[in-house]
């Protein structure tokens, strides 16, 4: 069975809509979790629940990193903190991958710093899964981890995000492309230009060249590289256009009694569209580049948001992404792959 540990101590709702999406995951799929965080607190949360016949643990943590403080510091000072433990508990190999919650920061930090990089990773970094107007989602990389790049990052986010695809999405052959102010091969900076080179020469992926930023919500490619700078202010975007939509869809049907009464025929619709959208509905994102598996949940996890962050941690260990990014790149040092 999957053992997957979540940090019951991170985020704005924490313990109790993490003890919740834990306890519902639980009773979804056969995946033994454990709940890192005080057991006092984590256990008169599980009270609230139905848990009889449910695998699920209690990992004593004394401490928790504040979202308002200095990741490195914090990790390094609190060693008892939740976040700590619970990627204490993966690098032991008491669990196959963690979930945590809170501060992004505090998260990566602790998981670079327990886990380590995997061998031949120059930067690890965190790839989101966003939606498009398909059925497929997209993965984007970096999104954050890396404020400023070289073209050989790009060129290893490019390969671990086309083994994220392939594992998590089954998509055979996922479509590469780097993000650009415009497709034309001439334009970008330097960074694209020397990354496009690279991807143009590296035969194992299917690299489609440039890509816009209106590209990818419709489609067109699914995995997308970029520095964590222009990655992060694009995924910030996209989740405000979902939000501003969905706000301006609520204020136009309720304006008009009209709108009221085609707002209930369609009702269905918009809670489909709100589903697809939805973050919540991703789980979060995945720290990609160390040694194990690491979701990353928004801070302001919901329930919802925690059980399928827990459902994510174990598709990727299941699809063994972080032993195929280890292989993948050990063979491209070696001068096996071009």
């Amino acid at each position: 069975m999957i053992r997957i540990a979540v940090d019951a101590m991170g985020g704005d709702y924490a313990p109790r809509e993490v003890v919740y999406g834990a306890v519902i995951a639980a009773r979804e799929w056969p995946i033994a979790i454990q709940l890192v965080g005080s057991p006092d607190l984590v256990s008169r949360e599980l009270r609230r629940h139905n848990v009889a016949g449910l695998n699920l643990s209690i990992v004593p943590a004394s401490e928790v990193v504040a979202m308002d403080e200095k990741p490195s510091r914090a990790i390094l000072r609190k060693k008892d903190s939740s976040i700590v433990v619970t990627t204490r508990q993966v690098h032991d190999g008491l669990a196959d991958g963690m979930v945590a919650a809170g501060s992004t920061g505090a998260a990566a930090v602790a998981a670079q710093i327990g886990l380590g990089r995997i061998a031949n990773v120059a930067r690890s970094a965190i790839a989101c899964s966003m939606p498009t107007s398909t059925p497929n989602r997209v993965i984007v990389l970096d999104v954050g981890a890396n404020v400023d790049c070289d073209s050989h990052q790009l060129f290893q986010f490019a390969q671990m995000g086309s083994i994220l695809s392939k594992g998590l999405y089954h998509i055979e052959n996922p479509r590469v492309g780097i993000l650009n102010i415009g497709s034309e091969e001439s334009k970008g900076s330097q960074l694209v230009q020397d990354a496009y080179k690279l991807l143009k020469a590296g035969g194992n992926l299917n690299f489609i060249g440039f890509v816009e930023g209106r590209d990818f919500p419709m489609g067109k490619v699914d995995v997308v590289v970029t520095d964590g700078f222009t990655g992060n202010i694009a995924l910030k975007t996209s989740e405000g256009i979902a939000k501003m939509i969905n706000l301006m869809l609520q204020q136009e049907l309720l304006s008009t009694a009209r709108g009221k009464i085609g707002g209930m025929i369609a009702k269905p619709s918009f809670q489909a569209l709100r589903k697809r959208i939805d973050y919540s509905e991703s789980g979060g994102a995945l720290l990609v580049g160390v040694k194990g598996v690491c979701v990353i949940a928004h801070g302001g996890s919901t329930h919802t948001a925690i059980k399928n962050a827990i459902r994510v941690a174990a598709d990727m260990v299941q699809a063994r992404i972080v032993e195929t990014i280890e292989k993948t790149l050990a063979l491209t040092a070696a001068g096996s792959v071009s």
